[in-house]
């Protein structure tokens, strides 16, 4: 496809990451945003062009020329259908890094509306959910006839503004765990336990993106996601459903965006480098077989730079048909292999 790549929230945490790191790929991206003296001022240091508009109204036209968008600006409930539908119009391919699965069940059902418009529609390009997908897609292979996948998230101890923003719009709901194909919230938070390589460790049941796309990856009926539990996690899930609804509602996520705006946006350069992740799959089949993988990758934010900019670079270069893809039904569950630091093990 021809026109330019643009970079929207090019001036967050996880945007700047991105911008060094399509640079580095030899990319000149379209820097975009709604804050002007933040993105002219990315813009000004690397000597890329910028657009400088907002989410409201009918924005296709800002997107004149572009042939891929990649978004980076959540939280992703709000800022999705809007960019989804200025790229259907401008026809430029959609791609995001959301975890959120009412987004990613949204972005699905716009399938038939993408294959009309030519374009691919990609979310989850990041850590949310490129590893998890891949490992998940790799189970389904050496299982085929899987019916229930467990995925257990560790090394997660750090959050940037915009992730916490995201993470506060959740925390009304309970778990939600796909059952039988379909998308449900459970009274009680699951409990388990894994071993991330140090012993076991406890972890808590999560609403995490997998749970939408693992499903349209492997079409397991039954899928949970899991992450290691810290104590700012149990905290947050132990706190009584209504104080949760009120911190999720309007007028709490102001009052906590204060708080949060004095946060560091998000791990430094050496918090970064020294981060690792690792992910731990489990799927059965109906006769009780199991298969057991493991995943470990570079911290969360160092991959999801890696990631989305590959994604948008080979999207962009017309590599995947156009309508809805999940990472591995784009490019295969060998995907996440391709990147430095990554290291897959079957553990059973």
């Amino acid at each position: 496809m021809g026109g330019d790549i643009l970079i929207y929230g090019a001036n967050g945490y996880t945007g700047r990451l991105v911008v060094e790191r399509a640079l580095a790929r030899g990319l000149k991206p379209v820097l975009a945003g709604r804050n002007r003296q933040a993105v002219e001022a990315i813009a000004d240091e690397t000597g890329l062009p910028s657009r400088i508009f907002d989410l409201k109204g009918d924005v296709s036209g800002d997107l004149s020329g572009i042939g891929t968008v990649l978004h980076l600006a959540g939280p992703f409930s709000r800022t999705s259908a809007p960019m989804l539908k200025a790229c259907l119009a401008a026809r430029a391919h959609y791609i995001d890094i959301t975890g959120e699965i009412d987004v990613f069940e949204a972005l699905a059902a716009q399938d038939a509306a993408a294959k009309t418009a030519g374009i691919a529609v990609l979310p989850g390009a990041g850590f949310d959910v490129v590893p998890s997908d891949c490992l998940a897609a790799h189970l389904k292979r050496r299982l085929p006839g899987a019916v229930s996948l467990d995925l257990v998230i560790g090394g997660l101890h750090e959050a940037s503004r915009g992730t916490t923003r995201t993470m506060l719009e959740g925390m009304a709901a309970g778990t939600r765990v796909r059952e039988g194909g379909a998308i449900v919230e459970l009274s009680e938070v699951p409990r388990g336990t894994a071993d991330f390589g140090r012993g076991l460790k406890p972890t808590v049941g999560v609403s995490w993106g997998d749970v939408s796309t693992a499903w349209h990856s492997t079409g397991i009926p039954d899928i949970r996601v899991f992450f290691e539990a810290s104590p700012p996690l149990e905290r947050a899930l132990g706190m009584p459903r209504l104080l949760r609804s009120l911190i999720a509602s309007a007028p709490g996520r102001w009052l906590a965006g204060r708080a949060i705006d004095r946060m560091p946006p998000g791990p430094d350069a050496d918090a970064r480098g020294r981060g690792r992740s690792v992910l731990v799959g489990h799927a059965t089949d109906a006769e009780g077989n199991r298969a057991v993988s493991q995943l470990e990758t570079p911290e969360g934010y160092t991959l999801t730079a890696l990631t989305a900019v590959e994604i948008a670079r080979r999207i962009h270069g017309g590599e995947v048909a156009p309508g809805f893809h999940t990472p591995s039904s784009a490019f295969g569950p060998d995907f996440i292999l391709g990147f430095s630091g990554v290291k897959r093990r079957d553990l059973s």
